[in-house]
């Protein structure tokens, strides 16, 4: 059932496997859910039900990271960012993936009982995108925005998770999110390029090909108007128009940085990882507002 390298224990290869080795891809989808929660309770959520957005988001994206390996189990070793990845070097077989991705499925599914019926129905109807989003590279020019779209799910399920309803504010969140998605993710794909071009598979990093960092630029532009407009439909206080503001500002030095044509591909994760910090920063915010 398994197949490794004898220099490491096989519990370390499944931690790479649910990327729990890299934690800024599993933080960044929890971020959106806990600004939901938050902002769904206007800043006193139960205790318990955050424990369960954290935990439901480590289960969910880990599910999805293993799922998408799955799928990309004969491309990942045709490209130097994923070739080293447990399914696609053959350290873990296929069995042991699907095993792994139905486990953190069932305990995604158990934390989701604790919801209520909204959030519980949210949920069902998130896992089918999250199963076939790996599929959409190769045929839909723009992946990354079915990413962004179930990204979205976090904030719906959280939200209602709190209220039982989605609000006219809940969707300028899911909006933001969506947005911010598109962004961090298209440069995320920019570092892959000419691999992914070689293999044939879609990104959006392809699809605006010289305009990828003025599209990036675009998209988090319209991440700061959605939460402009959040804020003030909600009547946020100080903290939040200072976290947008710390936010506005690093988005722009990011854009700054991708707009030169020839960039080293070290810089595409490192801007990936800055908005972990950014989306801290501005649920910080949240919370003291």
């Amino acid at each position: 059932m398994l197949s490794q390298p004898q220099s490491e224990p096989i519990w370390k290869t499944v931690i790479r496997l649910l990327r729990w080795d890299k934690p800024a891809g599993r933080l960044i989808l929890m971020i959106p859910a806990l600004w939901a929660v938050f902002l769904a309770a206007r800043g006193t959520p139960p205790l318990p039900l955050v424990g369960v957005v954290i935990l439901g988001s480590l289960a969910t994206s880990a599910a999805g990271c293993v799922v998408n390996d799955l799928w990309d189990r004969d491309i990942d070793p045709q490209v130097d960012r994923t070739q080293n990845r447990p399914l696609a070097s053959r350290a873990l077989s296929m069995t042991t993936g699907i095993v792994v991705a139905a486990v953190a499925l069932g305990c995604g599914a158990i934390l989701a009982l604790y919801l209520n019926t909204l959030s519980f129905l949210l949920c069902v109807a998130a896992v089918p995108l999250i199963i076939c989003y790996p599929l959409a590279k190769r045929f839909f020019p723009v992946p990354q925005l079915v990413l962004s779209i179930a990204w979205g799910f976090a904030v719906l399920i959280s939200w209602s998770a709190v209220t039982g309803s989605i609000e006219t504010a809940t969707w300028w969140l899911w909006g933001a999110t969506v947005l911010w998605t598109l962004g961090f993710d298209t440069v995320y794909a920019m570092a892959d390029r000419e691999d992914d071009r070689r293999i044939g598979i879609n990104s959006s990093a392809l699809f605006f090909g010289d305009y990828a960092a003025i599209a990036v630029g675009v998209f988090f532009l319209g991440t700061i108007a959605m939460l402009v407009v959040l804020g003030s439909v909600m009547g946020l206080g100080w903290s939040f128009w200072i976290a947008v503001t710390i936010a506005a500002i690093a988005w722009m030095w990011q854009f700054k940085q991708l707009m030169p044509t020839q960039l080293p591909p070290s810089l595409y994760g490192e801007i990936f990882g800055q908005n972990v910090w950014i989306g801290f920063a501005i649920l910080t915010g949240i919370i003291l507002a």
